[in-house]
């Protein structure tokens, strides 16, 4: 019998993420228009939202598409439920924190229409990372699954996992959560230059293992042509849907 859950209505150009890791809101505007005919969906995160501050996100909601504010909130509970209540009237769609229990809780009750994803495991961490932050063996997938379940009881509206994990959490916690899935890498025989992801897996894989949203930032902006890349990965993800 299949483990597979009913799919959420998402449309296909919202299903990427484009990472506006840039440092200037000049560029990520360029990047915006280039890519606005194909993509609906961005994600501003610490080095650009430095840079260009609520103007850019206010920019980006401005021309009818969503933002991803990937900031990844940490710090003691009552300064991340001030922290997110700035979002208010931002128009902002996601919202990362990365915490224990009372920081996503501030955070949930704080959201008001923002939807809170809560961070699982930096998809730049492997098995190595976690003995050294542990002092022991510990699978990643393990501390993954224990945060996503936890952030769902929480009331959290989803999680950033990497795509090896989303599987796991589709088949055992269900439709429910909202799965955002960075590391995203082409298929075989393309390098990403100065890559430090480990946990990674193609655009197809990750929807087909579970993944609503996956997050692509240098497979596009490295690309000689980003449209036509952007056009494949699309591809990928409706091979993917229509298989499910």
């Amino acid at each position: 019998m299949s483990n597979r859950v009913p799919r959420k209505d998402i449309l296909l150009n919202e299903r990427i993420i484009f990472a506006l890791d840039v440092d200037s809101p000049e560029l990520a505007k360029q990047w915006v228009e280039r890519l606005e005919g194909h993509i609906t969906f961005y994600k501003v995160g610490l080095q650009l939202f430095l840079a260009g501050w609520f103007n850019i996100i206010d920019w980006i909601t401005g021309r009818g598409h969503q933002v991803m504010l990937d900031l990844k909130f940490f710090d003691v509970p009552e300064t991340v439920r001030l922290a997110v209540r700035q979002l208010r009237d931002k128009r902002v769609t996601f919202a990362t924190v990365h915490g224990n229990d009372p920081i996503l809780r501030a955070a949930v009750e704080a959201s008001h229409g923002v939807k809170i994803l809560a961070v699982t495991a930096l998809t730049s961490f492997g098995e190595e990372d976690m003995i050294e932050m542990f002092g022991q063996p510990c699978k990643v997938e393990d501390l993954v699954f224990i945060r996503a379940k936890r952030a769902l009881a929480l009331g959290c509206d989803g999680v950033v996992s990497s795509g090896l994990e989303a599987q796991r959490l589709r088949k055992d916690l269900g439709n429910n959560l909202l799965i955002v899935t960075p590391g995203i890498r082409p298929g075989k025989n393309i390098e990403i230059p100065e890559d430090d992801q480990k946990r990674t897996v193609t655009a197809g894989k990750a929807i087909a293992n579970g993944a609503d949203y996956v997050v692509v930032g240098r497979p596009i902006t490295t690309a000689k042509d980003p449209v036509a890349v952007v056009e494949s990965i699309q591809g990928e993800i409706r091979v993917a849907l229509g298989n499910y």
